[in-house]
């Protein structure tokens, strides 16, 4: 099943450079992660948990994802001095992601991240340094574009993501857009312009409900009106339903039992996997279960990629 905008005739031969196949555009943390306790403390209350790690999230998990299917993957973020940097920058080294296209600056950049596993879900306490240049700033962005013209780009949606997304179009890389819920509860009007640019829109089904009003899926994929776009609902251990030109279609091929450790960073191994598997030249199908695959694998660990070992913690040092 090819995506509607996504054929061969789109780019004309020799005439674009394509150095990398995905670039995973965003903000990435130092996560602490948690494992699972039974309700989060009371005020003045401790709780304990066996299970804890250092790992990295955000477009990190995403890049990652992408380079372990084999796709040529870079990471565009902003890199400081902070431990968290050099953590991520020594995963990226071992995963394979390029970033040479990231921003670097003196002083700390990377967020930092408490996920806690409960209730069958998580939660998060995050912190994103406020230097004036972080992620917020993706006014960069279209240079990193211009310079490598990839495949695809992922990024999430927002008013700052606009002018991106058409700097994308115009030079004809693939777009694939993500959400988060804080987003979609705050500036929703953003989230749909985004995906309605977009070639490919990846909410999970909870961001879907809250940004159209309805649980009804068919009815909410009618609603965010981009015949253009392909929308893949992340739908946790039951898999995603693409919804490509008017069709829905659940896939849980891929899906994998696993025990679950954390849930922190499945929807982002999903994203990257997925896009990862489109620029190798999959079908939509099979690149929905790799996804599942990825997001599969995800659960199973601490972290949005995994608790980082002693070798990636002693080069951060």
């Amino acid at each position: 099943m090819p995506l509607g905008r996504a054929d061969a005739a789109s780019v004309q031969a020799g005439s674009e450079r394509r150095d990398l196949d995905v670039i995973a555009f965003g903000p990435v943390f130092l996560e602490l992660a948690f494992g699972t306790v039974p309700a989060l403390p009371a005020p003045g209350e401790e709780i304990f948990t066996g299970q804890f790690g250092f790992s990295c999230g955000g477009a990190v998990s995403v890049a990652s994802a992408a380079s372990a299917v084999g796709a040529k993957t870079g990471l565009a973020t902003v890199l400081g001095e902070d431990y968290g940097a050099r953590l991520v920058q020594a995963h990226c080294t071992r995963a394979g992601v390029d970033t040479s296209i990231s921003r670097r600056i003196a002083g700390d950049a990377t967020g930092v991240t408490v996920a806690v596993n409960y209730d069958g879900d998580r939660a998060f306490i995050s912190h994103l340094p406020d230097d004036g240049v972080t992620m917020r700033d993706a006014s960069w962005w279209p240079v990193v574009l211009r310079s490598t013209r990839p495949e695809w780009i992922y990024l999430h949606a927002s008013e700052q993501a606009l002018p991106v997304i058409r700097e994308a179009r115009r030079l004809r890389c693939r777009v694939a857009v993500d959400t988060a819920l804080r987003t979609v509860r705050g500036s929703p009007e953003a989230v749909l312009r985004c995906a309605a640019l977009a070639d490919v829109f990846l909410p999970n089904r909870t961001e879907l409900a809250s940004l159209t009003g309805t649980d009804d899926l068919a009815g909410a994929v009618a609603l965010i009106a981009a015949p253009l776009t392909t929308i893949i609902v992340k739908d946790g251990a039951d898999g995603a339903v693409l919804a490509h030109k008017g069709d829905l279609k659940r896939v849980a091929d891929g899906l994998r039992d696993v025990e679950v450790q954390d849930r922190t960073g499945a929807g982002d191994a999903f994203a990257g996997a997925l896009l990862g598997s489109l620029a190798c030249g999959r079908d939509l199908v099979s690149a929905v279960a790799a996804g599942n695959a990825a997001g599969s694998q995800a659960v199973g660990w601490l972290g949005g990629v995994g608790v980082l070992d002693e070798h990636e913690q002693e080069v951060a040092k």
